[in-house]
């Protein structure tokens, strides 16, 4: 007897410690239809009426941008289009562009006749790295703006080994209005 009752108290406490254990079967009985979840999902943002597309993007909350300004009321800084117009400074100095720049030139023969209109401060010629010749334009910097309107009153047009140069600002404002005839961008 004292088996059967040893046997039937095991038997007692693994029934019990089973009926403890949950295999997930709740989650089985509990799945709905997939028609039925559709219906609950959130309405997809993206574009167009019908959404169709994730939103991707640094800051993306929908497009409000009322807390991304906060504080500064999107008042932001612009340029000036109505300006007086002109040559703009650079952070050291008055910048010339220098085009028609013979190939063979070195930077010794544009500072020999540049310095003629004042103190030139530096020089810069880009070269080719395929044929180590000049591309045909330089940069040169001036100090005081006087210096820089002498030598492209007295410079431009001039001949710099055999060609004949054109002198100019590197920088102007944008209001300048100066226009050298030619129209659209690069060519």
């Amino acid at each position: 007897l004292d088996n059967e009752d040893h046997s039937s108290s095991t038997s007692n406490i693994m029934t019990e410690e089973l009926d403890e254990i949950d295999y997930g079967e709740d989650e089985m009985a509990e799945e709905q239809p997939a028609e039925e979840e559709a219906e609950e999902e959130p309405p997809a943002r993206g574009k167009g009426k019908g959404g169709g597309g994730k939103q991707k993007g640094r800051g993306f909350k929908g497009g409000n941008d009322e807390e991304r300004y906060d504080g500064r009321g999107g008042v932001f800084e612009s340029v000036d289009a109505g300006g007086e117009g002109g040559p703009l400074q650079s952070v050291e100095g008055w910048i010339l562009f220098v085009r028609n720049v013979h190939e063979e030139a070195q930077e010794d023969d544009i500072l020999d006749k540049f310095s003629e209109s004042g103190d030139v401060r530096n020089i810069h010629v880009n070269l080719d790295r395929r044929t180590g010749f000049v591309k045909g334009y330089a940069l040169v910097e001036f100090e005081s703006r006087e210096e820089a309107e002498n030598a492209i009153e007295t410079l431009n047009g001039e001949e710099l080994l055999g060609q004949t140069i054109s002198v100019d600002w590197a920088f102007l404002d944008a209001g300048s209005g100066k226009k050298k005839g030619r129209k659209g961008g690069r060519r």
